[in-house]
């Protein structure tokens, strides 16, 4: 057994299986989250550089990784469609 990981209470095949499953998930999602948040984390610090070209290169990375996610169900549609639009928004006002 690896360290950290406890016994299970249940000893079906199903319920392992299942268990395996959950951690190969969990695993899953927070690498894609964290994936998410490294893109974001990006545009943010290109905007904050003032850096039209980088900042706009960046958001069109993060765009269709956020909303690919929405898609996947690892965040919520509404959370997406924000995080789009704050960023949009950030990335335009640097061109006025």
């Amino acid at each position: 057994m690896d360290e950290g990981e406890e016994n299970l209470l249940a000893t079906h095949k199903s319920a392992e299986k299942r268990d395996r499953q959950a951690k190969a998930r969990r695993a899953r999602n927070i690498a894609a989250k964290s994936a998410i948040k490294t893109k974001v984390k990006a545009v943010i610090a290109a905007v904050e550089g003032k850096n039209k070209e980088n900042s706009e290169k960046a958001l069109k990375e993060a765009v269709p990784a956020v909303a690919k996610a929405a898609s996947k169900g690892l965040i919520h549609k509404k959370n997406a469609s924000r995080k789009i639009s704050r960023l949009t928004k950030k990335v335009n006002a640097l061109q006025s």
